[in-house]
């Protein structure tokens, strides 16, 4: 790989699923990769890529002073970071009647403020670079919410599409580029008891909550239409890009929800022009 192509990229999440995908594809093409997890005895392992341009970090995504220290050896290694993945997270399946106030907040910890303290520190680097690239993963959840007991899932990758949306308006200055990826069904780990959390105290009311976790955990858990190693392909590419997009689906099944989110939108809101555009102060003639 020549000089002016190979980059520096800081994964959080870089044990399982697409954040491994990712890291072992980057490595094979020569890339450097400051790879994170909780674990990082299990992402050596799983990587089994030994080479210089590999940094494995324990890292804990809610702890400030963790993240801090993981970019300083990041930069202090490779001298640069040009591209930050915001992999981490994990799913929750409850109704918002069940999920007790500290699964949910654990949720948002995590898959919201866990990304912003990536974000928040290690914007200083790229600033005085002139450069960089943040890919942050959302999910289709994050633009469609209508899954019964996905419920605080959704919210937080809602919240996830909104910051990054503002991001790429404050960075841009700077010659910073912003990805938000909302992939569809991919064919992880991530539907099964260690990246899926249920409701500690489900209600037998909520019985299509059930029906919704026995779907995913019973039926889509390993047959999920995504590939993994296409995803990490398809980040790759985008980081290559001249002019990269800030929304990114991936997934025919993530591109057709988010059509038919769009199109339905679009039909409540002129089915309602008159009452939205009702509430405005007459104007005198």
């Amino acid at each position: 790989m020549e000089n002016q192509t190979r980059k520096v990229w800081f994964i959080t999440g870089a044990s399982t699923g697409i954040g491994l995908t990712l890291t072992r594809q980057l490595l094979q093409q020569g890339h450097a990769v400051a790879a994170t997890s909780r674990n990082v005895t299990q992402l050596t392992q799983a990587v089994d890529h030994p080479t210089d341009q590999f940094l494995p970090l324990s890292m804990h995504l809610t702890d400030e002073e963790s993240v801090t220290q993981a970019l300083a050896k990041t930069v202090e290694t490779f001298g640069r970071v040009d591209v930050v993945v915001n992999n981490a997270g994990y799913g929750l399946i409850g109704s918002l009647e069940e999920l007790s106030d500290q699964e949910a907040r654990r949720n948002f910890e995590v898959n919201v403020f866990g990304s912003l303290n990536v974000i928040r520190k290690a914007l200083p680097y790229l600033r005085r670079q002139g450069s960089g690239h943040i890919f942050n993963i959302s999910s289709i959840a994050g633009l469609s919410g209508s899954f019964p007991g996905f419920g605080i899932y959704c919210a937080t990758k809602f919240a996830v599409n909104g910051f990054t949306e503002a991001l790429a308006t404050e960075v841009e200055p700077f010659g910073i580029k912003v990805t938000l990826v909302m992939p569809g069904y991919i064919r992880t780990n991530f539907l099964t008891q260690n990246s899926l959390a249920t409701a500690q105290a489900p209600m037998p009311e909520y019985a299509n909550a059930r029906e919704m976790q026995a779907l995913h955990q019973e039926q889509i858990n390993g047959n999920q239409p995504g590939d993994p190693e296409k995803v990490a392909a398809a980040l790759i590419q985008t980081a290559a890009a001249e002019n990269p997009p800030l929304h990114l689906l991936l997934g025919a099944d993530a591109y057709d929800m988010a059509t038919q989110k769009l199109d339905s939108l679009s039909q409540e809101f002129q089915q309602w022009a008159e009452v939205s555009r009702s509430v405005g102060f007459e104007v005198a003639v």
